[in-house]
Formats: C-alpha cells, sequence, structure tokens
C-alpha cells in the first residue's frame, strides 16, 4: 500500500528482519554513509525505478451480466423446465406450459402487443421477422416494420413446428425477446407446478462472465470506469480485468448497520473463470499511484539506533550503509531517497 510519510511502523518489523537483526549503525552522518559492515549480505537486490502503486482488498463474487425474470403469461400446469446452468439461444424453449413452449428471441424491443396481420410502425415486428429469418422462415418474406400476409405464413410455420396452436399471431404467452444467449440462473417452480398470469418461473442471466461488488460507499475513490484491477479467483488464482460499470446509486449494505454500498461491475481480461455462480473472490482495487521513483524491497531496509533507516549498498569493492528518506509503500516495496542511490545500485537484503 503507498502510504507516504506514514510508512515507518508499516516497515518497522521488515527492518528488524533485514540483515538477520538490524544492524545497528551509529555515526550516520544525516542522508551519508557508514563504514562497511563487517559480514557481507548474502543475497542482494536492485534499486528500481517506476511506479508504486496502493492497493486495497474488497470482496467480491464471480457471476454472469444482467438478470432477467420470467413471468407466466397465462394460467396452466409447467410440463418441462430446462435445467439450472444451461445456456439457451434463440428459438429454445425457455419453459413449457400445458406442452406450449415460451420460445427465446433476440431482440431489445419487449413484447408488448400482440403480433398478426395488420400490424404496422413498430420495432417489435422487426424483430420477429429478423427471428423468423434467422430460424429458416419466411423466404418471401421481407424483413421491415410491416406484419404482411408472408409473416402470417411464416408464423403459421413456425407454430406448427414448434406445437404451438396456428393462429398465425405471436403473443407473449409464446415468446421472450432477450439480448441474446441466456444461462439460467434459477428456477422459480418445478415441473407439475400450476402457473398463473404474473408467475415468476425462471431467473435468467447473460452468458459473460463478470465480478460484481458491492463497493462501501466511504471507498467508492477506488471505482474509476476502465481502472484495472487484480481479481484473486478461486484455488488461488489470479486474473486481470477492468471496472466496465460503477453504479451511482448507494444501496442500503445489508451487512452493516447504517452503512451502504454502490455497485461495481468488473470484466475479466480473457482466461477460464470456472463455471461457478456466486463465488466469492478478492479483487485488489487501486487507490493511488505514485510515479517514476527509486524503491527497493522493504526487507532492504535496516533500522538505524540512532533512528530511521537505511540500505546497505553492495559493490565490487564491498559494502556501505546509506541512510534514506522513505516515501511510498507500495507492493512490497519503499521509495527510497539517499546519498549515491541510482536506478541499478545493488542492495542487501536477508537471503531466501
Amino acid at each position: 500500500m503507498v502510504r507516504r510519510g506514514r510508512v515507518a511502523l508499516a516497515v518497522a518489523a521488515a527492518a528488524v528482519v533485514a540483515g538477520g537483526a538490524a544492524v545497528a549503525a551509529t555515526g550516520l552522518p544525516g542522508a551519508g554513509a557508514a563504514p562497511a559492515p563487517a559480514v557481507k549480505p548474502q543475497a542482494t537486490a536492485a534499486v528500481t525505478r517506476g511506479d508504486l502503486v496502493d492497493t486495497k482488498a474488497v470482496a467480491g463474487r464471480l457471476t454472469y451480466a444482467g438478470e432477467h425474470r420470467v413471468a407466466a403469461s397465462a394460467a396452466g400446469t409447467v410440463t418441462a423446465v430446462p435445467a439450472e446452468g444451461a445456456v439457451l439461444r434463440r428459438g429454445q424453449a425457455l419453459v413449457k406450459v400445458d406442452r406450449r413452449p415460451l420460445v427465446l428471441m433476440y431482440g431489445t424491443t419487449p413484447l408488448y402487443r400482440d403480433l398478426g396481420l395488420g400490424v404496422t410502425d413498430g420495432p417489435d415486428v422487426e424483430q420477429l421477422e429478423r427471428n423468423l429469418k434467422a430460424l429458416g422462415y419466411g423466404d418471401d418474406m421481407t424483413v421491415d416494420d410491416d406484419f404482411t400476409y408472408a409473416t402470417h405464413r411464416a408464423v403459421l410455420d413456425w407454430q406448427d413446428d414448434r406445437g404451438l396452436p396456428e393462429t398465425g399471431v405471436v403473443d407473449a404467452a409464446q415468446v421472450v425477446f432477450l439480448d441474446g444467449p441466456v444461462r439460467v440462473g434459477g428456477l422459480e417452480v418445478d415441473k407439475g407446478a400450476r402457473v398463473a398470469p404474473g408467475t415468476r418461473m425462471l431467473t435468467l442471466t447473460g452468458t459473460r462472465r463478470i465480478v460484481q461488488v458491492n463497493l462501501d460507499t466511504d471507498d467508492q475513490s477506488l471505482a474509476r470506469k476502465g481502472a484495472a484491477v487484480t481479481v484473486e479467483l478461486p484455488a488461488g488464482k489470479e486474473a486481470k480485468g477492468r471496472i466496465t460499470y460503477v453504479g451511482g446509486v448507494a444501496h442500503t449494505a445489508e451487512d452493516q448497520e447504517g452503512g451502504s454500498t454502490i455497485d461495481v461491475e468488473i470484466t475479466i481480461d480473457g482466461g477460464r473463470t470456472g463455471r461457478l455462480d456466486q463465488a466469492p473472490v478478492t479483487v485488489q482495487m487501486e487507490s493511488e499511484r505514485v510515479e517514476d521513483v527509486l524503491s527497493v524491497p522493504v526487507e532492504a531496509l535496516v533500522a538505524l539506533r540512532e533512528g530511521g533507516f537505511g540500505v546497505e549498498t553492495v559493490t565490487g569493492a564491498g559494502t556501505r550503509l546509506v541512510a534514506v528518506e522513505l516515501g511510498a509503500y507500495g507492493g512490497g516495496r519503499v521509495e527510497v531517497r539517499g546519498d549515491g542511490l541510482a536506478e541499478g545500485t545493488k542492495v542487501g537484503v536477508p537471503a531466501a
């Protein structure tokens, strides 16, 4: 974590380990050097120049983007349901009531009216015709916003093949328009259940994997759309990701009395994340970045008897202690400024 001017306590323990017993140097003239220690360090690390990043670990869950609940539009008995976790595509049945399928078609406009001969001027007509074409119906049908006789014949053929009443009219008991393929997130009815209009039957999600975080509003500065994050997946694996959505409305936190959270969504950058839904993960979110500074591993620090810290620089001629001023701290490294320190300088660290 980056902690400007506040690293002394954080690094003191590491400094005690450094060099075996925290070399107690005396006579250091400010940021100068001391006589070489008697024992040359067994291992070294390089002073590097680059960015130090402050991260904070927050809890998240691995899930799927989007959620849609499907309710019954007609009374009847549920005669078929899909398996939880199944992926359904255009033309497939989401559920069957009285053996009549409720079919998935792709589109962004909900089916808000019955579609039949004479219906015009609507994106829902064009959506239906585009789906019928994609499913192999209506060779002589023009995809537009008019429900023509050619559309009517295509609907009759489709209804016949799907075991639906051949009315030539499409209604909400036959079709649901959704953005694309869906995954069955949960079943709210069992086969054999009686349903009425409005009865919830299924919960569907998209097929895109995301990490969802309920971020405390006190930490909302961590969530910047497009910012890179690291996700610690189940089984100890790590994956890179980016914040793709930051909610603008605070919600009452379920596990914090009086607290509130905002919704944050993270898209994983490729790779395999498994198929577990609601799996807990840890997200490392960047909170501060200090650019272009010299840094050393924290374990390279040596506690000085008169106060402060130093590092033991190593050259072919020997070693010397250099008192350092500490700055930012992040990723196991700490920013240092001291006499003669430069990128590539070797410093002593405890042997692995």
